[in-house]
């Protein structure tokens, strides 16, 4: 599943991809993100630690991994959904729109 298409398909106007943290500028989290889906580990690297800045600058993401442990991430991050890999588009939309306080078109 191409997740950069799936977003523009529902209508994500610029959709950043990374395949490490250092690609993203960390400093301008809250200016740069409406929404994000991560994964709790890129490029060999735990995300917790961007994850915690997603939730303190109040950008509202979701993690999608293959990571099986949903009652760690739920200890760590309360109210933010996991959607486990393999997960269909549809999830992921419902996922993230939820966590945007919406309901999803799907």
């Amino acid at each position: 599943m191409d997740v950069e298409q799936l977003c523009r398909d529902y209508g994500a106007g610029e959709v950043v991809i990374a395949r490490d943290l250092s690609e993203i500028d960390q400093q301008k989290i809250d200016t740069r993100f409406d929404a994000a889906i991560v994964d709790l580990m890129l490029g060999g690297a735990s995300t917790r630690d961007f994850a915690l800045q997603l939730r303190q600058s109040g950008v509202p993401f979701v993690f999608a991994s293959g990571y099986s442990d949903a009652d760690e991430i739920q200890a760590s991050f309360p109210g933010v959904r996991l959607v486990t890999k393999p997960y269909s588009g549809d999830d992921l939309v419902e996922a993230v729109a939820a966590a945007c306080g919406r309901r999803s078109a799907a």
